[in-house]
């Protein structure tokens, strides 16, 4: 039978499609790594792994053994964590992925606080796109996930934490720049620059635009929020970008600056998602609390749900 450590092998290798750095994250030399995935084949009978100098391609049936490897190592994750219940709450080292678009900019406001009232737990942070990362916590492989709502899956619990208003940036001289408040109907025709699409910001840009008659710009998708604040420095258009990365990054810049729209103000609802079945539901719950708490205190920008 494949032992835990072969499969936990067997993972990194299908995450990182590379020997030397599977081995790099598994705290384990090259040579040990490869033999133990060669033990398993032998074991199990079937090629995992298709190697050669250039790269490594997991085979079909090596991709879906990974699949469920990934199950059944998230399920003693939690034997284990069961095992610690009615020890210190919201202590230990907690896997947590948070959208690109948000983590830089969310995070820092409150891992000092948390950090503070609970001194024993660490954040394992992965930042991505929030497909995979979705998938990567119904795995098992994360524990929470920190992005906008709503969310799909069943076996998902959600807590709210806050609303975040999206705001019109633009170049500092352009004409938008000199109002107190934006007309929504001043957006049309305008250059809307915003994520790539994959990113669930973009399919909330392109909604407003559609409403407003602002024109998405479709020979340019970004990459990060910092591009979009770049470009819209250069008056190469203008954009729609979440409170918390205004605060940060637009706030103290010179060359761009921020502006509320009129009337009900557009904005992205964000929660912390885990395994319905996770057996720190409890810890999770307390977490969100203490979140809550903390943007109540410090961030004025957002409006704290429950």
């Amino acid at each position: 039978m494949p032992s835990l450590q072969q499969l936990r092998y067997l993972t990194l290798i299908s995450e990182t499609l590379h020997f030397r750095r599977a081995a790099e994250r598994a705290h384990v030399t090259q040579p040990t790594l490869s033999a133990q995935l060669a033990k398993l084949e032998d074991e199990l009978g079937v090629q995992l792994v298709e190697r050669s100098r250039a790269r490594v391609v997991m085979t079909p049936e090596g991709e879906e053994i990974a699949n469920r490897a990934r199950r059944i190592l998230g399920e003693v994750n939690e034997i284990a964590e069961i095992a610690r219940r009615g020890q210190t709450m919201l202590s230990g080292t907690i896997r947590v992925g948070v959208v690109q678009s948000l983590g830089s900019y969310f995070l820092p406001l409150v891992i000092p606080d948390l950090h503070t009232r609970y001194p024993d737990l660490r954040l394992y942070v992965r930042e991505g796109l929030g497909e995979d990362l979705a998938r990567r916590l119904e795995e098992g492989s994360l524990d929470l996930l920190f992005c906008p709502l709503p969310i799909t899956g069943s076996e998902f619990a959600v807590a709210r934490l806050f609303r975040e208003p999206l705001l019109a940036v633009t170049a500092i001289d352009h004409p938008i720049a000199q109002m107190d408040r934006v007309p929504p109907h001043r957006l049309a025709g305008e250059r809307i620059l915003t994520l790539e699409t994959g990113h669930r910001l973009h399919d909330q840009v392109r909604r407003i635009s559609e409403r407003t008659g602002a024109e998405i710009s479709l020979d340019y998708g970004a990459t990060s929020l910092d591009t979009i604040r770049q470009m819209v420095a250069m008056n190469l258009g203008i954009s729609l970008l979440p409170a918390l990365y205004v605060r940060s990054e637009v706030q103290p810049n010179q060359m761009v600056t921020s502006r509320p729209l009129d009337g009900p103000q557009p904005f992205r609802a964000v929660g912390m998602v885990w395994r319905e079945r996770a057996a720190r539901g409890a810890d999770y719950r307390e977490l969100a609390q203490a979140i809550r708490q903390i943007l109540r205190q410090t961030t004025p920008e957002v409006t704290v749900v429950d």
